[in-house]
């Protein structure tokens, strides 16, 4: 081809983006190939097994100082609650979630809004956390997101008309979704959440064409999986083998452990690597017993749904530590060796490497500064509990058990906000924070619809001046490298790139970027309220871009205790802001 020709083709794909007119759509080589692909992002975690890594360079450590802002665009409405999406993108399209199940298509060049789809919710839904999504997953010309009422629902890329919806589960029980879909394989991966209702967590296949349910798999032990065959269920075994091995009586059947975070997909060993959230009630003296397969980190074929191996972080949770975290895939050297690993940085304060083949633990040490609920981890990486922490149980009366001071708070060393690995310092970059928390359990009972905790909690900040620590962390040797201190929790996202970049937000509102190596902030912007979403980077037009959301909200000022007072004057917000830096073109001003 020559260069005028290349020139008119790529004109005409230009035109045909800014005219609104059909592109080609995402492929499976697309997703397969998106870690290393740096035009599009069309998978969440960019790139299957979730290293929110960019191999691009033009943005570097030398000049991202002089990042600007190219456009901003508002979600509008009065819906401006806890933005969390990714965006994706696609042949100069954008795709991203807002708060209350809402999809955005944007010109990616302009910011200029070309469609909006907004679900119908019904007023009961029952999300714990505030009316977050994370995000969409692209296949041929379909969007695909989950919405607040546990439904999955597909747009066409185009229109943002419904092309097929699905019924998950049933909110009124207290399901919901707001992870981003997964597509593997020609299907399409979800999970749910709603376990502080006494759900069981679940995580199914469908086909993306027409949403057919093709497997379900329960994560809690004694639930039967299915797959299914032109429209017919056939038994794909129990979950565990059997009921009641890790579940006093029929606790197993309110049992939670909801997948609620979504998972990756590890293309290496053909794994899906699902978290797995709390048991419940909250209230372990009700459950004794390791209660499988809440707060686990799980691997499954994705072609069955059937469970190759499990690792339980916190067997009898009984601080809401859940499991839920994302497992990343990551390899690397010992000796002559190389490990096919995966990192998880869990709600309870530990870091966990596992071997990713078979899910045999290599080694757990504590990102955090305060861990006060277990000594430490033995040889498997079973916890090393500190019993005097666990609160106590209910009197027979019904007097709530002894109150506890136990670190970190249930909204963890880490909870939902993705880490990010670079594949040049071998460092995980992980947005985690300091508190703790006086917690004590209650008595409860079962109910459809509504909370099933048993438990009653006031987190506290552990020091004066910050609670967010980002953190460089070597997953080879366990040690720290850098940290960077922020007053209010950290609650967003991070990406690295191989320009010895690390961006980040925090809840005051700023993205910033960092040396990889070392820590240093090298810029920031202030978007205007908190940033709490995934940053991401791509280039176009031979440029590279950075783009994130930014709306305050979230499980922090819901939960929080004390330190919902501490960020109880923050302003929520719902906007998407796209940086770059500047050519001799004039910025978009809209």
């Amino acid at each position: 081809m020559t260069h005028r020709s290349s020139f008119a083709l790529t004109a005409l794909v230009t035109a045909m983006s800014f005219s609104g007119l059909a592109v080609a759509g995402v492929t499976y080589d697309d997703i397969n190939n998106d870690a290393t692909t740096t035009d599009s992002i069309v998978s969440y975690g960019m790139g299957t097994q979730g290293q929110r890594y960019s191999p691009l360079t033009m943005l570097n450590d030398t000049n991202v100082g002089q990042l600007q802002p190219a456009w901003a665009f508002s979600l509008g409405g009065e819906k401006q609650r806890g933005q969390q999406a990714q965006p994706m993108i696609k042949d100069g399209v954008m795709y991203i979630t807002g708060s209350y199940s809402r999809v955005f298509a944007v010109d990616a060049r302009t910011g200029k809004k070309l469609w909006q789809y907004d679900a119908r919710l019904p007023d009961g839904i029952m999300p714990c956390c505030d009316v977050i999504n994370r995000g969409v997953a692209l296949i041929d010309d379909l969007v695909i997101f989950g919405t607040l009422d546990a439904k999955l629902v597909a747009l066409h890329k185009d229109t943002g008309k419904v092309v097929w919806r699905k019924t998950v589960a049933d909110y009124k029980a207290g399901y919901a979704i707001t992870a981003a879909p997964l597509i593997v394989n020609g299907r399409l991966i979800t999970g749910v959440s709603g376990g502080e209702f006494g759900v069981v967590g679940k995580i199914e296949a469908y086909d993306p064409t027409n949403g057919e349910l093709l497997w379900t798999r329960p994560t809690i032990e004694g639930h039967m999986g299915y797959t299914y065959k032109d429209g017919k269920a056939i038994e794909a075994g129990i979950s565990g083998g059997e009921a009641n091995k890790t579940w006093p009586g029929d606790l197993w059947k309110t049992g939670g452990g909801a997948p609620w975070l979504g998972g990756f997909y590890d293309p290496e060993t053909n794994l899906l690597l699902f978290g797995t959230g709390n048991p419940a009630p909250w209230n372990s003296h009700m459950r004794k017993g390791d209660n499988l397969y809440s707060s686990s980190r799980l691997a499954l074929n994705p072609d069955n749904g059937t469970i190759t191996w499990h690792f339980q972080t916190t067997p009898n949770d009984g601080w809401d530590y859940d499991g839920v975290n994302e497992l990343v895939s990551f390899n690397y050297k010992e000796g002559n060796k190389e490990i096919k690993a995966a990192a998880t940085a869990d709600r309870n304060g530990f870091f966990y490497v596992l071997d990713r083949t078979n899910g045999k633990f290599i080694r757990g040490f504590p990102f955090v500064d305060t861990i006060t609920w277990a000594k430490g981890l033995d040889k498997n990486g079973r916890p090393i509990y500190s019993e005097d922490h666990r609160p106590g149980a209910p009197t027979e009366s019904g007097e709530q058990g002894t109150t506890v001071y136990a670190a970190p708070a249930f909204l963890g060393g880490k909870n939902w906000q993705p880490m990010a690995y670079s594949q040049d310092t071998g460092l995980f970059y992980v947005p985690s924070n300091e508190w703790g928390m006086d917690i004590w359990n209650e008595s409860t009972a079962y109910k459809k619809g509504a909370a099933y905790l048993g438990a009653g909690f006031t987190i506290k900040p552990i020091h004066d001046d910050y609670i967010g620590v980002l953190r460089a962390m070597d997953p080879k040797t366990g040690k720290e490298v850098w940290r960077v201190k922020n007053p209010a929790p950290f609650w967003g996202g991070v990406l690295s790139t191989k320009g010895n970049l690390v961006f980040t937000g925090n809840p005051e509102g700023y993205l910033m970027a960092f040396n990889a190596k070392n820590g240093e902030k090298l810029w920031e912007f202030n978007t205007g309220s908190g940033v709490i979403g995934n940053p991401v980077t791509w280039d176009m037009d031979g440029e590279q871009y950075v783009s994130v959301l930014s709306g305050w909200g979230g499980a922090v000022p819901l939960w929080g205790g004390q330190v919902a007072e501490i960020v109880k004057d923050f302003n929520q917000g719902g906007m998407l802001w796209t940086f770059k830096i500047p050519s001799s073109a004039t910025l978009t001003k809209r």
